[in-house]
């Protein structure tokens, strides 16, 4: 008798009457032409296909109710059939009738099933399975019984019969049955309908999509293989899993090529799975890969539909697929506890799971135990997937981390170089100071050397000898005096500025050019920074400049000396002109003093050019070069 759900007006039955018929694969071809013909159409079925009117004919039996397989069946005309009534009562709980009465089996395996109500004209057939029959043994029944015969039938209890159509010795499979109101019932089925068919459809299409991810990281990184066997391995998942998306074909070798292609698919989806778990250990097995491989084609071979339908060819695959599955997950685990990498041993524990709950699936496709319980395979896919994905992230991960510590030893290693590079550096500088005070103190000295120590020793001489009169010697000493200001003052700190430089010298000789009879005009402009110009070069400059006034005071007979400066772009220009005597330039081109002064500003890298003729005065002009590197052009256009 059937039993109520707790709180609603669904009830479960766990018993149900039972009566059985014998009929010949010809009865069974009538059934169904009669439930064919009746569909929509008023009539009767004949009276030899009706369930049994004897009573003694019934018997109770508890459901779920199966049958294992005995031996295989064979399907010619002579076969035997038999077809099986379950005969199920509703009443509705407290006599209140729900709107609408659905009928709920979570699992029937068997041929195209049926149901009929009883009606006051008989049995009347509600549901035909006929269409959906190659994929009734994966999917929940659920009928919804026409209103206008639970309304004719609210004063009494309605008569359910599922007509069950099994091949004598034959494997069957009928679950339990729920009769009650549609919408507390259809939750119920759809659950079911999820994790029996929406879950692997789902998770057929999650893998296709990473399959394709990793077939495009393949063509990338073609040197790493498993991210190619990741890919084969879920086009073999989905061609598994064809049923779950397709309709069965409708004749009879088109549906043993497909449950071939289905079932053989399986090994080859172990092999792929466990060749990419291997590329996680240490080290490559060929040997196994390469029988592993063997095996599973030349069972796909010897299985196929081509060697005749009286070989029973799908449990060959399902011995053969235990066989791939339970050694190559045997094999992977050892591999993993012996010398695995954490990401190995995950897969490996991941496919054990996967192998138990394949065992649980084979059992219930046997019909060894719970009938009612969902297929498995689906949700193992998922957590063999799982650990494929945690594998490849610590993977990625481990490399990025390789990465970092590689980042940060190299930082490490060049901070070394750069305090290496530092002190080398804080050494060289020190030796270039010390070298550059030695040059300098080397050059002042022979500067003192060649003009104030020769100056002061012609002096020295002239007046031991009485050869030099007072006054000449006083003017000996001014120019000693001038040239040791003049070397002082070159070692100052000029900030790259010509124009402070001259005004220092303007400031030196200022005093002498007026007490010699010179006047001073002083034209001297702005002009931009010489980067150049350090305490060596200000004193070649004022060498230079001291020279040209100094001719201009002692030998022009000038009374008007002239300084000027402009600014030509990449140059700029000192010019010293002066009003005296003058002279003939190609005279003296050759003297020792203007190739001493040609000297001075060809090492500041400029020119010195000296304008000259008798009666028309003397101009100086000393060009140098903003920056050195405008030194060449110069000097040519100098």
């Amino acid at each position: 008798m059937p039993e109520s759900g707790p709180a609603t007006g669904a009830q479960r039955a766990t018993e149900a009457e039972v009566a059985t018929s014998d009929w010949t694969q010809d009865q069974l071809k009538a059934w169904w032409r009669a439930l064919r013909v009746m569909d929509g159409q008023d009539g009767a079925l004949p009276q030899a296909l009706l369930p049994p009117s004897d009573p003694a004919a019934w018997k109770t039996v508890q459901l779920p109710e199966f049958q294992q397989r005995e031996a295989a069946t064979s399907t010619s005309a002579n076969a035997r059939f038999q077809m099986r009534w379950y005969r199920l009562r509703y009443a509705a709980p407290n006599g209140r009738w729900p709107t609408s009465v659905a009928l709920y089996m979570p699992r029937l395996v068997a041929l195209a099933a049926a149901v009929l109500v009883k009606t006051d004209d008989g049995w009347r057939p509600v549901f035909d399975n006929q269409s959906g029959a190659r994929e009734q043994w994966v999917r929940p029944l659920w009928v919804v019984l026409p209103a206008a015969l639970t309304e004719i039938q609210q004063a009494r209890e309605i008569e359910v019969v599922i007509a069950v159509p099994v091949m004598q010795a034959g494997y069957y499979s009928v679950s339990s049955v729920w009769l009650g109101a549609r919408e507390d019932l259809e939750p119920r089925h759809d659950r079911r309908w999820v994790l029996q068919i929406g879950v692997p459809q789902a998770t057929g299409l999650t893998l296709v999509t990473l399959g394709l991810f990793a077939l495009l990281l393949w063509l990338k990184r073609r040197e790493d293989s498993s991210y190619l066997l990741f890919s084969l391995a879920t086009v073999a998942w989905l061609v598994r899993n064809l049923h779950y998306h397709l309709d069965l074909p409708r004749t009879r070798d088109a549906l043993e090529w497909f449950w071939w292609v289905t079932h053989a698919s399986m090994s080859w989806v172990m092999l792929l799975t466990f060749l990419f778990a291997l590329r996680f250990a240490r080290q490559r097995f060929a040997r196994f890969e390469r029988g592993m491989a063997l095996f599973v084609l030349v069972s796909s071979l010897a299985s196929m539909p081509l060697w005749g339908r009286g070989f029973d060819a799908l449990v060959l695959l399902h011995i053969c697929n235990a066989v791939v599955g339970l050694a190559g997950t045997a094999f992977v685990a050892s591999v993993a506890w012996r010398q695995g990498t954490r990401e190995l041993r995950v897969m490996a524990a991941a496919l054990v799971i996967g192998v138990a709950l394949g065992v649980h699936d084979l059992g219930l496709l046997a019909g060894w135990w719970w009938p009612e319980h969902v297929y498995l395979m689906p949700f193992a896919t998922l957590v063999i997937l799982a650990s494929f994905l945690y594998a490849v992230q610590f993977r990625y991960v481990e490399a990025l981390r390789q990465v970092e510590r590689a980042n940060e030893d190299l930082a490490q290693r060049l901070e070394e170089r750069s305090v290496e590079l530092r002190a080398q550096h804080d050494k060289l500088r020190e030796v270039e100071r010390q070298q550059a005070l030695l040059l300098e103190r080397q050059r002042i000295m022979q500067d003192m050397h060649d003009g104030l120590g020769s100056s002061l020793l012609s002096a020295m001489v002239a007046v031991e000898q009485g050869t030099m009169p007072q006054e000449q010697v006083v003017d000996v000493l001014r120019e000693c005096v001038d040239d040791l200001r003049l070397v002082i003052d070159s070692l100052e700190p000029v900030g790259h500025d010509l124009v402070s430089l001259l005004a220092t010298m303007r400031y030196r000789l200022g005093k002498r050019l007026q007490l010699g009879g010179l006047k001073l005009e002083w034209d001297v402009h702005d002009l931009p920074p010489l980067e150049w110009l350090e305490p060596p070069d200000a004193l070649h400059v004022l060498r230079l400049m001291q020279e040209a006034l100094t001719n201009a005071l002692k030998h022009a007979r000038a009374s008007r000396v002239r300084v000027v400066t402009r600014d030509l772009g990449r140059r700029v220009e000192i010019r010293v002109e002066d009003d005296g005597e003058g002279f003939d330039v190609a005279t003296i081109a050759h003297g020792r003093g203007l190739r001493g002064l040609q000297r001075r500003a060809k090492v500041l890298g400029g020119s010195l050019r000296v304008d000259s003729s008798p009666g028309h005065g003397t101009v100086v002009t000393l060009r140098l070069p903003v920056a050195r590197a405008d030194h060449e052009a110069v000097v040519q256009q100098g």
